[in-house]
C-alpha cells in the first residue's frame, strides 16, 4: 500500500545510484545477493539479541531489494534477474520471523509460525497471479517497470519493513504486532484471489 509513494520518494537516487555502479561493473544479480545476505545476517544477529544492529543491516538490505531493479536498467534486465529477486525477497520475509522465534521461542513461537505461515499464502497468491497474468499477457507498472506482474495490496515490501523494524525496536511487542500483520497478509492475500476470480473468468484452460 506504502510502496507508491516509497517509491517516488527513494527512486530518483537508486536510478542515480544504480547508474553509478553499473558503469563499475557491477550486476543487478550482485546486488540482489548482496541484499539477501545481509537480511540473513540481520536474522542471525536477531537470533541473538542484537536487535539494533540488525536493524541497521535489515536498513540496508532493503535499500539494496531497491537498488538492483535500478542497476538492471542501468545496463540489462534478464528474466533469471527478475527470477533470484523475488525468490530471496522470500528467503528475507521468512528469515527476520524466524530469528525472533529463536530468540524466544517460547514467548514468540505461535506468532512468529503463523507470520510465516501468512508470508507463504501471500506470497503463494502473488506469484500465482502473477503466471496467470503473464499468460493471459498481461502487464502493469503500479509498481515500476518489473520482470513479472505485481499486484498491489494492504502488505506490500514497505509495510513488511516497518513492522520489521517495530520488532527490532520494541520487541516485546512481537507477539501482538505478528498477529495483526498475519491477519492483515491473508486479508491481502483473500483479496488477490477475489481479484482474480473477477480478472481471470471461469473459462476453459489452455493447458
Amino acid at each position: 500500500m506504502m510502496d507508491g509513494t516509497a517509491r517516488k520518494l527513494i527512486q530518483p537516487g537508486l536510478d542515480h545510484t544504480g547508474i553509478w555502479l553499473a558503469r563499475r561493473g557491477v550486476s543487478a544479480d550482485h546486488v540482489t545477493v548482496l541484499a539477501c545476505l545481509l537480511g540473513l545476517a540481520a536474522a542471525g544477529l536477531i537470533a541473538f539479541g542484537y536487535l539494533i544492529t540488525a536493524l541497521a543491516l535489515i536498513v540496508v538490505s532493503r535499500i539494496c531489494d531497491g537498488l538492483d531493479g535500478s542497476v538492471a536498467r542501468a545496463s540489462q534486465k534478464t528474466d533469471f534477474g527478475g527470477y533470484l529477486d523475488i525468490t530471496l525477497d522470500f528467503v528475507f520475509y521468512g528469515a527476520v520471523p524466524l530469528g525472533f522465534v529463536v530468540l524466544d521461542p517460547v514467548a514468540n513461537g505461535l506468532a512468529g509460525a503463523a507470520l510465516i505461515f501468512a508470508f507463504y499464502v501471500n506470497g503463494a497468491s502473488f506469484l500465482a497471479y502473477a503466471v496467470v497474468a503473464e499468460k493471459r499477457g498481461l502487464s502493469t507498472t503500479a509498481r515500476g517497470v518489473k520482470s513479472i506482474y505485481f499486484t498491489t495490496g494492504l502488505a506490500e515490501a514497505s509495510e513488511t519493513f516497518f513492522v520489521f523494524g517495530v520488532f527490532c525496536l520494541w520487541p516485546a511487542w512481537f507477539v501482538p504486532v505478528a498477529w495483526v500483520f498475519t491477519a492483515i497478509c491473508l486479508y491481502t492475500a483473500l483479496s488477490r484471489i477475489m481479484q482474480a476470480r473477477a480478472e481471470f473468468p471461469n473459462e476453459p484452460s489452455e493447458a
